[in-house]
């Protein structure tokens, strides 16, 4: 198995309603410990660790919605498919599908990209 050089671990309140969260989403679970109540899964190459809150890290009391000034940015291989999936699935929608475009350096880039809310609030960015 090949882990990402960047791996966030989310503080989850429920792992067994995260987990079911992100699997309908699309992701796939590459392995768990039940016993922590930790699970590790990846979407077209993204990786998120869930793990049921246990003040192993957290530095302060969490409070919804958790995650607060980050979004979590995933590349994957089509957007408007995941999108559409998701409005299927009457999944909230923070920010709609939309092109923006993006200056790196002297090049522009066209960047297509939505945002929802896991069930802790963490902010997931879901681009092409």
């Amino acid at each position: 198995m090949k882990f990402n050089k960047l791996i966030p671990e989310l503080s989850v309140t429920d792992i067994n309603k995260s987990k079911e969260f992100y699997l309908k989403l699309g992701f796939k679970v590459l392995y768990e410990r039940l016993e922590n109540n930790f699970c590790f899964v990846e979407l077209d190459g993204n990786q998120i660790m869930l793990e049921q809150i246990n003040d192993n890290w957290n530095v302060a009391p969490l409070e919804r919605p958790f995650g607060r000034g980050i979004n979590i940015s995933m590349s994957i291989d089509n957007v408007e498919e995941l999108y559409s999936k998701i409005v299927e699935d009457n999944i909230s929608i923070y920010k709609d599908l939309e092109t923006h475009s993006y200056r790196v350096d002297d090049q522009v880039y066209d960047d297509k990209e939505f945002l929802i809310q896991d069930p802790d609030g963490y902010l997931l960015r879901f681009n092409n």
